[in-house]
């Protein structure tokens, strides 16, 4: 399965963004989100599911966090 539903901490600004903080892969290990480079309504074509797509960098890789309805997830890295 390439969808990996994570746990994000997350904060609504006072303009009504919700920016995420940092999450916690399927291991356990916790991850700061450095930057959010883009955020835009957007469909995950390795995982499936609609939502708002986060581009991130995160310790010094751009990556793609979705937020669908009332989950967070994130597509699994495929060799």
């Amino acid at each position: 399965m390439n969808k990996v539903y994570v746990d994000v901490v997350a904060e609504f600004r006072k303009d009504g963004k919700l920016v995420p903080i940092f999450f916690a892969w399927e291991d356990g290990r916790k991850y700061n989100i450095d930057r959010i480079l883009k955020i835009e309504r957007c469909a995950s074509r390795k995982a499936g599911g609609v939502g708002m797509m986060y581009t991130c960098m995160i310790q010094g890789q751009e990556s793609h966090l979705f937020y669908e309805v009332d989950k967070w997830f994130m597509e699994r890295k495929t060799a």
